[in-house]
C-alpha cells in the first residue's frame, strides 16, 4: 500500500488540536512539578502544587499509555497487550459484521422498527428544503455518508449485489398485471390520445419519406401488362393518397372509426393483461427471456456503473446537483411526496418490504461483505480510520485524566498534611 495518506484518512484538524492540548498540559505538569520541587523549601504551600503536578503526570501518562496502546506500540517497544487494534483487525471486522447480522439485519427487528420511517418525508425535506434549511443540513450529511459508504465498499461485489436484488424482484414480480393497470389507468384518464397522436403523425411522416418503397413494391407486383401502360404509377399514386387521407381524417378526427378499433384493442389488451393466463404466461415468459439475456446483463452492469458515478457525483456535491433542470425536477418530486399523503404511504410501504426482503435475501451477503472489506484493509489503514473517527474524545481522556489525577494527588496530600 502506498505510504501516502489520502486527505479523507489524514487526521481531522480538532484531532491535532486536542493531542496538542493533551501533550502540552502533560509538559507544564511536569514544568510546575520541576518547579513547585525547588520552591517547596521557600513556602510549604508549594508542597500542595508539587502534589497536584506529580499526580497529575502520573494520570496523563497512564492515559497516553492506555489511549496509545490501543492504536500502536507506545515509544514503538513491542509491549505485550498494546496496538490492540491492529492486532485484531480481522477479528474486530468479524465482530462487527456478526454485530449487524445479530442486531440490523434480522428481519423481524426490521420489521418492526420500520414501521415508524417515513422515507418519503425524509426524501421530500431532502429535495426541497434550502440549504440551511433542516433539510439541507440532512442533505449534506446523507451525502456525506452515501459517498463515504460508495467508496468504501467493493464495487464489482456491490454491483453484483445489486443486479441480483434488482433481478430477483422482477422475477418475482408479475409484470402483466402491472401493465395491464398502467395501461387501464392510462386510458381511463385520457393519456393515452397523445401517444395516438404521436403513433398517427410518426406513421405520416414515415409514409411521406419511403413513398417511393411502395411505388416500386407495386411496380414489382404489377404484371408487364400495367408496368407497359404506366398503370402501376397510377395503382401507387392512388394507394399513397389514399393512405395520406386516412391518416390525416384519423388525426382531425378524434372519432375515427380506426382510432375506435385501436381503442378497442388497446383496452382489450390491457383486460388480458389483468385476467388472461394465457397473456400473462406469454408477457411472463418474454421477461424471463429478456432478464436471461446477455446483452441485458451487460446493460445492468452498465446502468449499475452510470447509477454509481451519478450517486457519487450528487453525493459529493449535492448543491451543485440540486441546481439546473435536474434541480426544478428533484423540487418537483418532493412537493409531490410532501403533498401526496397516498404516494408516501406507497413509498414507505415499498421501502419496508425491500428492507425485509434485502435482510433475507443478503444478510449473509452483507455480513460477509463487511467482514472481508474490514479483512482487506491493512493495519495502518483501519488504524488511521478509526483513530480519525474517535481519536478526538480519547485525547479528552487523556486531559481528563491529568485533571483528575492531579485532583486526587491534592486530595491525598492534603488529607496527609491534616492527618
Amino acid at each position: 500500500m502506498s505510504p501516502t495518506i489520502r486527505a479523507s484518512e489524514a487526521p481531522p484538524a480538532a484531532l491535532v488540536r486536542m493531542r496538542i492540548v493533551a501533550t502540552a498540559l502533560l509538559v507544564v505538569m511536569a514544568a510546575v512539578f520541576l518547579l513547585s520541587r525547588t520552591l517547596v523549601q521557600l513556602h510549604p504551600g508549594w508542597a500542595f502544587v508539587r502534589a497536584f503536578a506529580e499526580a497529575a503526570m502520573v494520570g496523563g501518562l497512564a492515559d497516553w499509555f492506555a489511549v496509545t496502546a490501543l492504536f500502536r506500540h507506545p515509544l514503538g517497544l513491542p509491549i505485550p497487550h498494546t496496538a490492540i487494534v491492529p492486532r485484531n483487525k480481522d477479528r474486530i471486522g468479524d465482530q462487527l459484521a456478526q454485530f449487524l447480522r445479530d442486531n440490523f439485519l434480522v428481519t423481524a427487528v426490521i420489521a418492526r422498527r420500520s414501521r415508524r420511517l417515513d422515507v418519503a418525508s425524509a426524501v421530500a425535506r431532502w429535495l426541497t428544503d434550502p440549504a440551511e434549511g433542516a433539510g439541507g443540513r440532512f442533505r449534506h450529511g446523507a451525502s456525506k455518508l452515501v459517498a463515504q459508504m460508495l467508496e468504501a465498499l467493493d464495487p464489482q461485489r456491490l454491483g453484483g449485489m445489486v443486479k441480483g436484488a434488482v433481478g430477483n424482484r422482477l422475477r418475482e414480480t408479475q409484470v402483466a398485471p402491472l401493465m395491464g393497470s398502467l395501461l387501464a389507468a392510462t386510458m381511463k384518464e385520457g393519456r393515452h390520445k397523445p401517444l395516438l397522436d404521436s403513433v398517427i403523425r410518426w406513421s405520416s411522416d414515415a409514409l411521406r419519406a419511403n413513398d417511393h418503397l411502395i411505388r416500386q413494391i407495386v411496380h414489382d407486383r404489377a404484371g408487364s401488362l400495367l408496368r407497359w401502360t404506366g398503370l402501376d404509377e397510377t395503382v401507387a399514386d392512388k394507394l399513397i393518397t389514399g393512405l395520406e387521407k386516412l391518416l390525416a381524417d384519423m388525426a382531425d378526427d378524434p372519432t375515427h372509426p380506426l382510432r375506435i378499433r385501436a381503442e378497442d384493442g388497446l383496452d382489450r389488451l390491457a383486460f388480458d393483461l389483468r385476467y388472461d393466463d394465457a397473456m400473462r404466461a406469454k408477457v411472463e415468459a418474454m421477461k424471463e427471456e429478456l432478464l436471461a439475456n446477455q446483452a441485458m446483463q451487460r446493460w445492468l452492469d452498465g446502468l449499475w456503473e452510470q447509477a454509481r458515478g451519478a450517486l457519487l457525483g450528487i453525493a459529493r456535491d449535492p448543491e451543485r446537483a440540486m441546481a439546473g433542470k435536474l434541480g426544478d425536477l428533484l423540487r418537483q418530486l418532493g412537493d409531490t411526496l410532501r403533498d401526496d399523503a397516498r404516494l408516501a404511504r406507497t413509498i414507505n410501504r415499498f421501502v419496508r418490504r425491500v428492507g425485509v426482503g434485502i435482510a433475507a435475501d443478503y444478510g449473509n451477503v452483507i455480513v460477509r461483505l463487511v467482514s472481508e472489506t474490514v479483512r482487506g484493509w491493512d493495519a495502518q489503514t483501519i488504524t488511521r480510520r478509526l483513530e480519525n473517527a474517535v481519536g478526538r474524545d480519547l485525547q479528552y481522556i487523556r486531559v481528563n485524566g491529568t485533571l483528575v489525577g492531579g485532583m486526587v494527588g491534592l486530595v491525598i496530600h492534603t488529607i496527609d498534611v491534616m492527618l
